[in-house]
């Protein structure tokens, strides 16, 4: 099982290493700089391992998506402005933006 997640944003590294330490995700990430524009970073996060249960981890990243989701308002909060979730198996995309922890359940067990 492989999860990548991009993230893109001003403070994409700082939300990725956040999204990282979610207990029972295991992986890593990286910067892809030929997409940097205007301060605009792009990180991709490669999840390897699940531990805890989908539905665990599924409420984590939704909670997760929520506390940036909402810094995008504010300006001491880091921002980021897309995420997205690519499925292990199907390839299957899922913007965050507007999902809901049952969306992120089924993308990460597809």
């Amino acid at each position: 099982m492989m999860i990548k997640i991009e993230i893109q944003g001003q403070d994409a590294v700082l939300a990725t290493e956040e999204m990282l330490a979610i207990n029972g995700l295991q992986g890593s990430y990286e910067t892809i700089n030929e997409v940097e524009r205007e301060g605009i970073l792009t990180t991709i996060a490669t999840i390897v391992g699940l531990v805890g249960g989908s539905l665990t981890i599924a409420e984590q990243l939704y909670e997760w998506k929520n506390k940036y989701q909402k810094s995008l308002h504010t300006s001491a909060q880091p921002r980021i402005e897309k995420v997205l979730v690519v499925a292990p198996n199907s390839g299957k995309r899922l913007l965050l933006k507007d999902a809901t922890i049952e969306d992120i359940k089924k993308i990460i067990e597809d």
